[in-house]
């Protein structure tokens, strides 16, 4: 699997012909792949075929770069809804526009669907897509239940063509940092790691129109884990093995009656990996918390905070000798504690040129563009295929399951075939 990690310019020189391989993924930037000794040479692709893609969804599905991509077309565009139908047409500046999926994948023209549709339907458009012979990039999360992880995995399994999951903390600018921090090993042991996705004021999202409930609707925090779990799986490919969860709801009436049989607006799960470290992940969605999608890692040598929203970051910290006493008068290390001068990786030679700009979800929507259209154009699995999506997916479905057990320790299944 090839991944781009924080490649580009950092002052030690870069080239378009080194790359890196970080868990089999493709990494431009030969400052970083001479870091890490793992550079290795790739053809330039010269050929003149182009990506054929349709882009299905016309909300979120609107926020990416497929028209900029020199190796992409948008070949057809499909919603439900005549004015975001149109808004797809108006954005890709693609005329073929159809009434529904279901009359996309006929087109034999569209070699990939970028499927954006509502969380629920993801496996169902996924698999309906792979069947008929597209290639396909999906909105997170990649599915909603363990049999539906199976499901998906099958059906990339029998077709042989590529999935990838379009999570965007994989390509937060400081994500690719610890990235390349963790493989060069800066970070030591990486014992622990935080991620939180704080999201208060959901709710103006559980009704459209005519107070009709949308996919949103008391949909449980532990099922949209993956911008959580990205900041760990994303940068070790740990798996996660076991997991406690604790949920909180306040009997609101907004509450009531939901799809999910719901009962939490906010979730905190506690992970075991397949390494022995630990992992927590905070899903808020109803507190007086600032919303924000962060994380921190804790090593033996170093560790990294991302930016908090209360004013903090993004800091390094490394153990000094240098000693303090506290309140107390005990004697206690000092660290060394340093401002982390943030790069903005989507500056650099990581991105074709017409896609160096800024994008959405901390410039993650061009990486994501150029990952899923550079795998098929070199013929390799993208970042987030499909046995990274269902291990950043599942735990998170089995954690919701352990809060509406009271906190019970489960097992997380692992769908990857032997590693």
């Amino acid at each position: 699997m090839a991944q781009p990690g924080a490649g580009g310019k950092t002052g030690r020189g870069c080239s378009r012909r080194q790359f890196l391989r970080q868990g089999g993924l493709a990494l431009a930037g030969a400052a970083m792949a001479s870091n890490l000794g793992l550079a290795q040479e790739r053809t330039v692709n010269k050929s003149t075929k182009k990506i054929r893609i349709g882009v299905v969804g016309g909300g979120f599905g609107c926020s990416f770069y497929w028209h900029e991509h020199p190796d992409c077309i948008v070949e057809a565009v499909s919603d439900l809804l005549p004015e975001r139908r149109q808004h797809l047409v108006d954005t890709y500046r693609c005329s073929k526009a159809y009434e529904s999926l279901e009359k996309l994948i006929l087109d034999k023209s569209v070699a990939a669907v970028a499927v954006f549709t509502g969380a629920p339907d993801h496996v169902r458009h996924c698999v309906a897509c792979l069947r008929a012979g597209k290639h396909v990039i999906s909105a997170v999360p990649a599915a909603c239940s363990l049999e539906e992880c199976q499901e998906l995995v099958r059906a990339v399994q029998e077709t042989g063509l590529s999935y990838m999951m379009a999570e965007t903390s994989y390509y937060h600018q400081s994500v690719i940092s610890a990235r390349q921090w963790y493989q060069e090993g800066k970070f030591g042991d990486l014992f622990y790691t935080e991620a939180e996705y704080h999201h208060p004021g959901l709710e103006v999202l559980f009704w459209v129109g005519q107070g009709k409930r949308t996919w949103r609707h008391g949909y449980p925090p532990m099922l949209y884990p993956t911008h959580c779990t990205a900041y760990l799986v994303g940068v070790t490919r740990e798996r996660l093995s076991t997991v406690t969860c604790t949920g909180w709801g306040d009997d609101s009436p907004i509450l009531k009656d939901n799809a999910y049989h719901n009962p939490f607006w906010n979730e905190t799960a506690f992970f075991k990996t397949d390494r022995g470290n630990a992992f927590r992940v905070g899903v808020y969605w109803n507190a007086p918390v600032r919303g924000c999608e962060r994380g921190q890692w804790f090593g033996q040598k170093m560790s990294f905070f991302d930016p908090h929203p209360n004013g903090l970051g993004p800091i390094i910290v490394r153990p000094a000798e240098t000693t303090e006493k506290d309140d107390a008068g005990f004697v206690r290390k000092l660290p060394a504690f340093e401002q982390y001068q943030q790069p903005q990786w989507w500056q650099t030679e990581m991105l074709p040129e017409p896609l160096r700009h800024e994008s959405g979800h901390d410039g993650s929507h061009t990486f994501l563009t150029h990952e899923f259209i550079d795998a098929l154009m070199h013929e390799r699995s993208p970042a987030v295929d499909v046995y990274e999506a269902v291990a950043f997916t599942a735990p998170g479905i089995v954690a919701h399951a352990s809060a509406l057990q009271g906190g019970k320790e489960m097992k997380v299944p692992s769908f990857d075939r032997k590693r």
